[in-house]
């Protein structure tokens, strides 16, 4: 996967996993809210149906009192207080029942083929024992229960609320119910609303997503073409100095041959060639002749060596970085005529070639650049092993320089070779610089062995 694709992904991911949570709490926060408050209300429609289911009670036994209350129990008196009961309703599916204590059934106006029946083993869809469960609830005082059972008006089966009461010493159970259709109705209701405004919040939080990946897909697409063209201008520029350095190394190495290697062949051309005449002339010079063209060849030979030397040191490869630096900072000095301190941490040390190569040509550059422009005194060359690789200090005692002048097109080309270098081995350069002290540290990772 290439680079700008794995930023895109970086970017993406983290939103639209931080949406995804946001998403699932919104879903149970408002899936709670909405159950919370369906069961708010089903509590408020059922407390107004208990006190309403009271007073229908209270109200059948104020219509039975007189007779309940004249202490008579036999079957006339009874059968009376029955059919008074019978003949109070309250709406189409409003009606009392009444049963005794094992759950035979003695009243029911809107289902007349329960009258006489022992209801007492019934269960509702749920399995709740309802006659059982209401003679229980009765028996207790608490009065309410909530149970299963057939609507008249619908013939099918739904949630009812009931309020029993005792009467003795009758022996009787006497109630009534509320359908409670309603409270269903209210509470789907709610779970309904609840669910639509998840969807439409569900709705707007993807497109809030969904506009804020294509920002960021689009913002990613833009960084990517300016980073290519970015990639682009700068590999241009690097590509252009090392045109222009390879030509700079070509035409020092051709001004080196021609002026030096090319004109003391010459010279010695003729020493052989003048040699030649006086020996042939019997004149005794031609010896001396001889000898002066033989010394010559030796300054050519030496010459040879020197530009060899240069474009790659034969001590880099026999006897490692620390003595291929030991020469060229020895050559510097009597060259330049500046006093140089030289300090090996490294010892003997084996380092990677790439490391040895790299390392050199730092210093060989950044004596090339004290010798030009430093005007200094005295340079300190520190080489030393560091946490999992090697460090190099150069310091000079020079004039100084502004090390922005790396930044520059026109300026610090050398400087910035070095710095190309060290970062194309994964090190770390850094500069600084003042008047009267100049250092550059470079500290380059080795692999471990």
């Amino acid at each position: 996967m290439q680079l700008k694709y794995k930023i895109v992904a970086l970017s993406i991911l983290p939103l639209l996993l931080a949406v995804a949570v946001i998403c699932a709490l919104v879903i149970v926060q408002n899936q709670r809210l909405g159950e919370q408050q369906a069961q708010l209300i089903e509590n408020a429609i059922l407390s107004g149906k208990r006190a309403e289911l009271k007073n229908y009670v209270a109200m059948a036994l104020s219509v039975i009192a007189p007779l309940h209350a004249g202490g008579q129990g036999d079957a006339r008196t009874r059968q009376q207080a029955l059919e008074a009961l019978a003949r109070i309703d309250f709406g189409q599916d409003g009606y009392f029942f009444v049963y005794d204590q094992k759950g035979r059934n003695l009243m029911h106006p809107r289902q007349a083929e329960l009258v006489g029946r022992d209801l007492w083993n019934l269960t509702d869809p749920h399995g709740l024992p309802a006659v059982q469960a209401l003679i229980e609830s009765a028996t207790r005082g608490d009065g309410f229960q909530r149970y299963v059972w057939q609507k008249p008006s619908t013939g099918q089966v739904t949630d009812k609320l009931a309020y029993v009461t005792m009467l003795e010493p009758w022996g009787w159970m006497l109630g009534t119910g509320i359908y409670l259709e309603d409270v269903d109705r209210a509470t789907r209701q709610v779970r309904e609303e609840v669910a639509g405004g998840i969807h439409d919040t569900m709705v707007a939080i993807a497109t809030i997503a969904l506009v804020a990946v294509l920002l960021v897909f689009a913002g990613g697409l833009t960084l990517s073409v300016r980073e290519h063209r970015l990639a682009d201008s700068t590999l241009q520029s690097l590509n252009r100095r090392i045109v222009y350095l390879q030509e700079e190394e070509r035409s020092r190495v051709s001004r080196e041959l021609h002026d030096g290697i090319s004109q003391l062949l010459v010279s010695i051309k003729f020493q052989f060639e003048l040699a030649g005449h006086q020996l042939e002339a019997g004149q005794p010079d031609g010896l001396a002749t001889l000898g002066t063209a033989t010394e010559r060849l030796g300054s050519a030979i030496g010459e040879i060596r020197r530009i060899s030397h240069d474009l790659r040191p034969s001590l880099l490869d026999t006897l490692g970085l620390p003595a291929a630096i030991g020469q060229l900072a020895a050559e510097f000095e009597q060259r330049g005529g500046l006093a140089v301190v030289y300090r090996n941490g490294l010892h003997d040390v084996r380092l990677p070639d790439g490391v040895t190569v790299a390392l050199f040509r730092i210093v060989q550059e950044a004596l090339t650049n004290i010798e030009r422009h430093a005007r200094a005194g005295t340079v300190l060359i520190d080489l030393e092993p560091c946490v999992n690789g090697v460090q190099l200090q150069v310091q000079d005692d020079g004039i100084g320089f502004d090390p922005r002048t790396i930044e520059r097109p026109q300026g610090g080309i050398g400087l910035r070779n070095i710095r190309e270098r060290v970062e194309h081995l994964g090190g770390q350069f850094s500069l600084s610089s003042t008047s009267g002290h100049t250092g550059m540290r470079v500290i380059l990772p080795v692999p471990a062995t």
